[in-house]
């Protein structure tokens, strides 16, 4: 995963209004089938995590679970997860955490 351009992908999404914060309203967006990829902080407890992992998997999203931190450092907003909206930011994304560094 080469994280600089993560973190670049996941800034251009908030800026692009493709990004969604808050477990409501991810949880509302991957159950309305509008989120291309779930991105979990590494820091989220592990409860937040499973009902995350739940949802996901009862929908077929996909889910990644970032180095602890790195969430806040490229969006600049605290939370446990970001939910990005389906469409070309979202298949960039997970193109880039599937890359070795």
């Amino acid at each position: 995963m080469n994280e600089q351009r993560l973190k670049g992908l996941m800034g251009l999404c908030v800026r692009a209004g493709q990004a969604v914060f808050g477990e409501d309203a991810c949880r509302k967006a991957i159950t309305a089938g509008q989120c291309g990829i779930l991105l979990a902080d590494g820091d989220m407890s592990r409860n937040t995590r499973e009902r995350y992992e739940r949802v996901c998997e009862a929908t077929g999203t996909e889910m990644a679970v970032l180095p602890a931190g790195l969430l806040e450092d490229a969006t600049g907003r605290p939370g446990a997860a970001m939910a990005v909206k389906a469409g070309s930011f979202a298949e960039q994304i997970s193109c880039c955490m599937k890359q070795d560094s």
